[in-house]
């Protein structure tokens, strides 16, 4: 973890003179802006007057004491003033119950003196980073509520792979040119249709979006354009389509390569003159609909094996947006991973003071077959798992068990297949077709329990 910002600044605190030089020579030669407080009063003024990106403070002041409680009740102190700062203890008079009674009370590390200098600025390092990374999370949470009354999409993107995805969404967006997102499976591809509507002109008005995949092929035109009543069988009362609903708006038509080719000219007919009909009606009806699309299959390729029109594509791509997979922005982890962790926290009203290094380390090497979306059904599981104050590695259930490895009799069937869906998608590199394939599926059972899974 590298991504602590530069110069950030760190309160020491011990009673002997020695120890806060020592500190300080080894700190500041590092990058650290240091400040020096040799008493608990001191100590909790200073955190009171300013803002730290991590404390360091001593268990023990008073020479005739080794209990610590000194350190502990400074300790318990400074959380009540700023509940989210780091703080690392450090005795010389170290044992478990100490160790334990400072992680109760808030502390996110424990050094005994005399310290490992390497150690020790790991320990800091790795602190300040998961606390700006959580930071960071809650204050994009916090003007994505603010923005447009709190209908902003939560767009979480640093990583110099979604730069040029930023600024594509950045100049098109107050547009109203037809957009095809593209990208595997689970990489945001509904956010990122969700943010060019509220960044657009349409954003007072409607954004539909249709999982064309699931839309099964006898009732696709009725979904989109609408029917009257007595269309056919079943038609028993007068629907209204999805363009129509959409009107002055956008709609979003996901997982667009699954339309069937010959319901493809009757879209592509909408899109060139802004007109259509419903289902058993002879009425023209004009609709002024943005259309933004998305799909994790290549188009191009679809068109060469003839399962996709040309003209079609071409009308649906005037501009096109590739999200790369979560593998390709491994930067972004922490923050997603954070945010994820608010929002959960949040909704099953728990309190968790953000990650083990353990756990941030998993998070950042996974393998992520199922993009963000995997990412964000993860933190929601460790989120109800956790048992402790922060996200330890065995909450996150990727591999890392608090007893052995689990063997295939100890696993559920949903467990054993989920297990199996990572992997082909893993192998695949993402390709949905080619998991389905090597899995014995058509494309649209594996989209459904790749949903069910979260995957």
């Amino acid at each position: 973890m590298t991504n602590v910002s530069p110069n950030p600044c760190v309160l020491i605190a011990d009673d002997q003179p020695h120890i806060l030089d020592a500190l300080e020579l080894l700190l500041r030669p590092e990058g650290f802006r240091v400040e020096r407080a040799d008493s608990p009063a001191m100590a909790l003024a200073a955190v009171r007057a300013s803002q730290f990106d991590a404390v360091l403070i001593d268990l023990n002041y008073a020479r005739d004491t080794t209990s610590g409680q000194e350190g502990l009740d400074l300790l318990s102190a400074i959380k009540a003033v700023d509940a989210q700062v780091p703080v690392i203890v450090m005795t010389a008079w170290a044992n478990v119950e100490l160790a334990v009674e400072a992680m109760r009370r808030g502390a996110r590390d424990f050094i005994q003196k005399p310290w490992e200098n390497a150690r020790l600025l790991t320990v800091l390092r790795t602190q300040i980073e998961l606390q700006q990374t959580m930071r960071k999370a809650q204050r994009l949470e916090a003007e994505n509520r603010i923005l447009r009354g709190g209908k902003l999409p939560q767009l979480i993107a640093t990583s110099p792979a979604m730069e040029g995805v930023l600024s594509t969404i950045t100049r098109i967006a107050p547009s109203d040119a037809n957009v095809l997102i593209t990208g595997e499976h689970g990489t945001g591809k509904e956010v990122v249709a969700q943010t060019l509507h509220t960044l657009s002109a349409r954003a007072q008005r409607t954004l539909v979006a249709v999982n064309t995949g699931a839309l099964p092929e006898g009732t696709f035109e009725s979904e989109l354009f609408g029917h009257v009543r007595g269309a056919y069988t079943d038609a028993r009362t007068e629907r209204i389509g999805r363009f129509e609903l959409a009107d002055g708006g956008t709609l979003f038509l996901d997982e667009i390569a699954n339309i069937p080719l010959r319901q493809q000219g009757t879209l592509l007919r909408v899109l060139e003159t802004g007109e259509m009909e419903r289902v058993g009606s002879s009425k023209t009806r004009k609709v002024d609909t943005r259309l933004l699309s998305a799909t994790n299959a290549n188009l191009r390729a679809e068109v060469e094996a003839g399962r996709f029109r040309g003209d079609l594509l071409f009308r649906l791509n005037t501009v096109e947006i590739h999200l790369p997979p979560l593998r390709e922005r491994r930067e972004d982890i922490p923050l997603l991973a954070a945010h994820f962790l608010s929002r959960y926290a949040e909704r099953y009203r728990k309190q968790l003071g953000g990650f083990t290094p353990e756990a941030m380390g998993v998070l950042t090497q996974a393998a992520w077959p199922g993009n963000v979306r995997e990412l964000e059904h993860t933190m929601e599981r460790a989120v109800l798992m956790a048992r402790g104050e922060k996200i330890e590695a065995v909450d996150l259930g990727l591999g890392v068990s608090r007893s052995s490895t689990q063997t295939l009799d100890e696993m559920s069937l949903e467990s054993v297949e989920s297990a199996l869906i990572r992997k082909a998608l893993t192998r695949a590199g993402g390709n949905v077709s080619q998991a389905a394939e090597a899995l014995g599926l058509s494309r649209g059972a594996l989209y459904r329990r790749m949903e069910k899974y979260g995957l």
